[in-house]
């Protein structure tokens, strides 16, 4: 079923005030994109239709587009916060004009891997989703994630473009979680985009000691800015070498790698320590192989982990915060788009001469 199928007829309730058509972002079959208008989803029972007012651009959006993406459906846009248009049959618990965050993915809570601890593997997590996407004036939130707690409303005191980073900074709160960072660890962030500084800012949270690597200089800066301990210039020095050096020879006891790329993966595993973790934490692209002695792997002990999205737990701490400023989101923005500049936004962001980009309607 493509994106376009799902759209039947428009929403004539009280509180949508958007005429028969709004504007969205849709990836098409050749891989690029095109802003196109459609008539509002059919609101089924539990459903709540959203006024988006700002959605963050991640990397995964633009590995969709490449057909580069291996985990999800093609919908393009996750980080989305708004207020509620429009109210489905028997969704009480929303308003017209409620500020929310809606969770694109929800499991179900009550199967094997879910109650192994493994939520985001259950095979109902990426079921489901915002229709047509985040990319959109206004979207479906289809009545699963309502019920499985997915959608959070938000205090008047934290902004739109705030609340588009409870997913992202959600997934960082259970990468760390899955690898134990505690106070005093000393952690190497491999890959110093949105992601890993909103990394850096968690970890500077817990108390731990924070080096950032990165080929990308202006984007180290910025790390630096943001309170990085330590930062190395990839293509400029050994990161290995350099961080075993700042840590007395031993390694990190944590290193986690917020890039897909493969060298960044084989950067991290010869910077932590012997007993020391790495967590996968960016997204590989298809096809990814990585070229290492796991000889090496097993002699020194190194656990290697993966993570993979955030439950309702990680997204209701990512909200609580926010709301407690212990992390700064909004300090990592750099560019704002509209809809209609959408392809600009993805440029930008390939370019890597910013950080994060918000789209807005």
């Amino acid at each position: 079923m493509t994106p376009t199928d799902v759209f039947k007829s428009p929403v004539n309730r009280e509180g949508y005030t958007g005429g028969d058509a709004l504007k969205a972002v849709l990836l098409k079959n050749t891989g690029r994109v095109a802003v196109e208008e459609l008539v509002p989803p059919r609101l089924e029972r539990g459903d709540i239709l959203v006024e988006m007012k700002v959605c963050g651009l991640c990397g995964t959006d633009v590995e969709k587009m490449h057909g580069q993406y291996t985990a999800s459906k093609p919908v393009l846009g996750h980080e989305a916060a708004g207020v509620v248009a429009d109210v489905g049959e028997g969704a009480d618990d929303f308003k017209v004009g409620d500020r929310i965050f809606p969770h694109h993915h929800t499991p179900c809570y009550n199967c094997h891997f879910c109650r192994q601890g493994s939520e985001t593997m259950c095979t109902e997590y990426r079921s489901s989703n915002l229709d047509p996407g985040g990319f959109s004036e206004y979207f479906r939130v289809p009545s699963w994630n309502i019920r499985q707690g997915g959608v959070l409303k938000l205090a008047e005191d934290v902004s739109f473009e705030e609340a588009s980073f409870i997913e992202p900074i959600g997934c960082c709160i259970r990468g760390l979680s899955r690898c134990r960072v505690s106070e005093g660890d000393s952690v190497l962030v491999v890959g110093a985009g949105p992601m890993g500084l909103t990394h850096l800012q968690l970890l500077k949270d817990i108390g731990a000691k924070v080096l950032v690597s990165d080929i990308n200089k202006m984007r180290l800066a910025f790390a630096e800015d943001q309170g990085a301990y330590g930062i190395y210039a990839a293509g400029d020095v050994d990161v290995p070498s350099s961080v075993r050096g700042d840590t007395g020879g031993r390694g990190v006891d944590v290193a986690m790698v917020a890039s897909g790329s493969p060298k960044a993966i084989v950067q991290a595993l010869k910077a932590v320590r012997k007993g020391g973790t790495v967590c996968l934490f960016g997204v590989p692209i298809v096809g990814s192989v990585l070229d290492y002695d796991f000889s090496d792997i097993f002699n020194s002990e190194v656990s290697i982990i993966s993570s993979y999205g955030a439950t309702e737990a990680e997204t209701k701490a990512a909200l609580k915060m926010i709301e407690e400023r212990k992390v700064n989101p909004a300090s990592l923005i750099t560019h704002r788009f509209r809809l209609e500049e959408f392809e600009d936004a993805v440029e930008t962001a390939m370019r890597g001469d910013g950080m994060k980009i918000i789209i807005a309607p």
